[in-house]
């Protein structure tokens, strides 16, 4: 398999906190990788990494195969778009006006395909108006174009859904699936809303405490995400005796909230708690989410 970015070992130190602890991961050409972690995880740490806003302690990196300590590696990132933690836009400048300015920094030696991107990302008609009162989603959309100013086919995004209402939410996700389907971008995503990742990604990294933990395709988790029952109990301890005594398999999500992976009557269940004087007050099946998986993977907690 070819990968547009890969990390061998990496880390990086700061005075008194270890941000990325000996990571490795690979994400294949033309995937949309969903980068999944709590805060302070080192998502972004990683990603400044791969862009050079900042250089690892140890360890190594590549990009297109081409290792970060090669000085090669400058002429690799010019094939990379990112937005890192929010997108560079001017505010006082309208969408045609940031993306002209960032031909220039690119070196471009026209304007020629700005129309073009502009109509990509969905701001064609946004003539003279300026970038300060765009909506939160336009703002966003323009930070990609910016991004996406020098052709790039691999981009980096940061958070791209981060505080957009559900009408924003779906703007950018059908951008990013088509700048993956119809332009062969490969992209990595950054997102805490892994309810929306899981309608993109084609592959996941999970990590936590600097580490990624598991690497694993879009495929090999839906068979992973088996059918459940997610049970709320009034006394979770009753709930755990009885299935343990039984040995059916659970996972407890909360102080009151239960999964169970295995076919069992409701009836025989309600009445085997309710001997013990445990109300069951919902029952409902499911598939194991995304976010249960993670929490799992990481040994509980609540994602953040």
């Amino acid at each position: 398999m070819e990968y547009c970015l890969t990390a061998n070992a990496l880390c990086k130190q700061y005075k008194h906190d270890t941000a990325l602890n000996n990571l490795s991961m690979h994400v294949p050409k033309g995937s949309i990788y969903g980068f999944v972690g709590k805060n302070g995880a080192g998502k972004t740490t990683l990603i400044r990494l791969v862009c050079g806003l900042q250089r690892q302690t140890s360890g190594e990196y590549t990009l297109y195969g081409i290792n970060s300590r090669d000085k090669a590696i400058e002429k690799a990132r010019k094939r990379m778009g990112a937005i890192v933690e929010a997108p560079s836009v001017y505010p006082d400048m309208t969408a045609e006006e940031n993306l002209k300015i960032q031909y220039k920094v690119l070196g471009m030696p026209s304007y020629d395909g700005i129309s073009e991107l502009l109509k990509l990302v969905g701001l064609a008609d946004t003539g003279r108006k300026k970038a300060k009162n765009f909506s939160l989603g336009m703002r966003q959309r323009l930070g990609i174009a910016v991004a996406l100013a020098g052709n790039p086919d691999f981009l980096i995004l940061d958070e791209p859904i981060n505080g957009l209402d559900p009408q924003g939410i779906i703007e950018i996700r059908e951008l990013i699936l088509k700048l993956n389907r119809e332009r062969q971008v490969t992209i990595l995503i950054s997102s805490h809303i892994l309810d929306e990742l899981s309608k993109l990604a084609t592959h996941y990294g999970f990590i936590d405490k600097g580490h990624i933990v598991r690497e694993i395709s879009a495929q090999e988790m839906e068979a992973a995400c088996r059918k459940c029952v997610r049970i709320e109990v009034d006394h979770a301890g009753v709930l755990a005796r009885v299935l343990h005594e039984r040995k059916i398999e659970y996972h407890m999500l909360s102080e009151t909230v239960a999964e169970i992976f295995a076919g069992m009557s409701v009836t025989d269940l309600v009445l085997m708690l309710a001997k013990e004087h445990c109300e069951v007050l919902s029952y409902k099946e499911q598939d194991e989410s995304l976010e249960s998986y993670y929490v799992k993977l990481v040994g509980g907690g609540v994602y953040e």
